[in-house]
């Protein structure tokens, strides 16, 4: 199929379509980056997700940004799309009153925190399942958080990343500098009690994660920085620029 789409790239998702998924697009255009080789992920009442460079490289545009023709062809409702982006935007608002309006808790007397080592092991690591007392911690030591939605039981380009990235001491140690870590896993065989399963869940939707795994960085207070969204070759290197590139925007 031959299209050339015109697109601004942003970020947000809401209810992924999967008749789109994995269709091919030769060409795909966002303001003067012009990238080859696409493979849609998904799309949502907001945005198209997809690979380019034969699924080197990820991004996702927003379908307000389209042309007509390919708005009605990924069937973008505007009015869907505004209420979508205003509960994430009434979502984010509640987070940064409950979060950055909190008072930080203070170190105890007498004690300061550990340098890192030069070289951190990911058995060092603390993956949290506990968003809000997470985003409290980054607050504190001026730390990204990012949450890992996972299939962590079944999904085997999860398991895939995790081997090749997140289970790697190059990305612990980064991690361990600049990051505070959350797992937000959708198992299908582990145990998970009910209340772990409906925070999960109210993450996901907060979100609007859809798939797995999907990779978000934010702040402190919750708003989001970037993602990742499926698996990505590279290894740690790459994944780390990427966190960075998100950062720093």
């Amino acid at each position: 199929m031959n299209l050339r789409l015109t697109i601004i790239t942003a970020l947000g998702l809401l209810g992924a379509v999967s008749v789109w998924a994995d269709e091919k697009l030769p060409v795909l255009q966002s303001g003067t980056d012009i990238y080859s080789n696409i493979t849609v992920l998904s799309v949502t009442a907001t945005d198209v997700f997809f690979t380019y460079n034969n699924g080197k490289g990820m991004a996702n545009a927003k379908l307000k940004s389209l042309s007509p023709d390919l708005q009605k062809y990924f069937h973008y409702n505007p009015v869907n799309a505004g209420q979508v982006e205003q509960k994430q935007a009434r979502a984010n608002a509640a987070y940064q009153r409950v979060v950055i309006y909190a008072p930080a808790a203070p170190a105890p007397s007498g004690e300061s925190r550990p340098r890192p080592s030069a070289i951190t092991h990911t058995s060092d690591l603390n993956w949290s399942t506990d968003f809000s007392q997470t985003l409290a911690q980054a607050r504190t030591d001026g730390k990204m958080v990012l949450l890992d939605f996972t299939g962590s039981d079944w999904c085997p380009w999860c398991i895939k990343f995790d081997h090749e990235v997140l289970e790697t001491d190059q990305f612990a140690t980064y991690a361990q500098n600049h990051l505070e870590l959350v797992l937000v896993d959708f198992p299908r065989t582990k145990p998970q009690d009910d209340a772990l399963k409906q925070a999960n869940r109210a993450l996901a939707d907060r979100y609007h994660v859809t798939g797995y795994p999907t990779y978000v960085l934010v702040d402190y207070a919750g708003n989001e920085l970037g993602r990742q969204v499926g698996y990505a070759a590279g290894g740690p290197r790459a994944f780390i620029a990427e966190l960075e590139k998100f950062s720093s925007r």
